[in-house]
């Protein structure tokens, strides 16, 4: 059951290495093209963390959130192979931040910084640039917030 759930990461990370490589193909950067009402694709590049968090740092940051995301995705790795099999829920969300923090690892190596391409706005107000590995990462989380917290009570 456990080889589901690596696959589970590994598909996170291959749609999400496409659709960055489709944006990369496709997109100019900083530009929005409108998909529907409030929602866009553009093409940026965040050289941080999450809502571009150190992205104006002097570039120390790359090799900080490659060390970071290296320590969270063993840990991870290793709790996911610590889990019973009834454990599906846990597994699932564990198996979806894993893909994440991969699919964004892999861009900090190879470009220096993270390609997103997911822009979602109202009027005036726009959410900062997401990705697929983005999108896993939040889900997965949301997902394992409630199982922590059982765990703890």
């Amino acid at each position: 059951m456990r080889i589901l759930w690596l696959a589970s990461s590994a598909w996170v990370i291959g749609l999400d290495q496409f659709t960055k490589y489709l944006s990369i193909r496709y997109l100019t950067f900083d530009q929005e093209v409108s998909v529907l009402p409030g929602f866009a694709l553009t093409l940026r590049h965040n050289t941080g963390a999450a809502f571009s968090f150190l992205a104006s740092a002097s570039g120390w940051q790359r090799w900080f959130f490659i060390l970071l995301a290296l320590v969270m995705s063993t840990i991870m790795f290793i709790w996911l192979g610590r889990l019973s099999e009834h454990a599906k829920q846990e597994s699932f969300a564990l198996s979806l931040i894993l893909g994440g923090a991969l699919g964004n690892l892999i861009d900090r190596l190879i470009h220096g910084y993270v390609v997103d391409f997911i822009l979602l706005y109202y009027q005036k107000w726009q959410w900062p640039a997401f990705n697929v590995a983005d999108t896993a990462i939040c889900i997965g989380t949301i997902l394992l917030i409630p199982i922590l917290c059982k765990k703890n009570s």
